[in-house]
């Protein structure tokens, strides 16, 4: 479904589209849910911190997975004991992930699907991402999902504190009108879902990035977002 118009509201971006059953939401986490995109942003921060002379490994960004690039690459940095410019070594991160994602970047399988499955069941859709709009825009773009296909779209630019904190979902609940009692988010970090517990929302989380333990604080588990059912999301859904 095409938004009729699109507008900027509380410095979110929000699509207002049609929807049968608007007391219903879905919120997406990006990274690690719909797209396959930590191993490109941790194959993008390793090339950077090389650019600056530094030798790092992929798992020394594990700890951060889920809270944004300024604490993906600042805690790295911290942990070698170096002083940087986070906004630029975040910009040229992002340039060099850019470059690698129009040729490797995917959505996980049935991730496309399940957005549509949910449009058309009439819920409101959004995305709530810890990165920034630069690398939200370019990651949807890619898997077919541009930015208004969604009711609402919610990145780091729009926040102050970043998940764990419950603000982004805070944030996306408040612009697709939707109670935060009546929001499903769907996530693959610890820290994604303590956030989305914090809203008081449900969470359904997906072991594409962690194992099954690290995420025990969901409602749900589910191997991959491909075998997330409507029911899942909400359990009294008739179709």
């Amino acid at each position: 479904m095409v938004s009729s118009f699109s507008k900027m509201k509380g410095s979110c971006m929000v699509f207002k589209q049609m929807s049968q059953k608007p007391d219903k939401a879905v919120i997406f986490d990006m990274d690690g849910v719909l797209t396959d995109s930590e191993p490109l942003i941790n194959e993008a921060s390793v090339k950077m911190f090389a650019e600056l002379g530094v030798k790092v490994q992929p798992e020394d960004f594990y700890p951060y997975v889920g809270t944004g690039e300024k604490h993906y690459i600042g805690g790295v940095a911290e942990k070698y004991g170096m002083t940087i410019d986070l906004f630029e070594a975040k910009m040229r991160t992002y340039e060099i992930y850019l470059k690698l994602a129009p040729r490797k970047l995917r959505s996980f399988p049935g991730a496309v699907e399940l957005v549509h499955r949910c449009r058309d069941q009439g819920w409101k859709i959004g995305v709530a991402s810890s990165a920034d709009m630069i690398k939200i825009e370019a990651n949807m773009a890619q898997i077919g999902l541009p930015l208004e296909t969604w009711d609402a779209v919610t990145g780091a630019d729009h926040v102050e504190h970043k998940k764990p904190a419950p603000d982004i979902f805070l944030a996306s609940a408040r612009q697709l009108e939707v109670k935060s009692s009546q929001c499903v988010v769907i996530e693959d970090a610890s820290h994604g879902v303590q956030a989305a517990k914090s809203a008081g929302m449900r969470c359904v989380a997906v072991t594409h990035t962690f194992s099954a333990d690290r995420l025990a604080q969901a409602d749900l588990i589910k191997e991959t977002i491909g075998k997330i059912l409507l029911t899942d999301l909400f359990p009294d859904v008739t179709s």
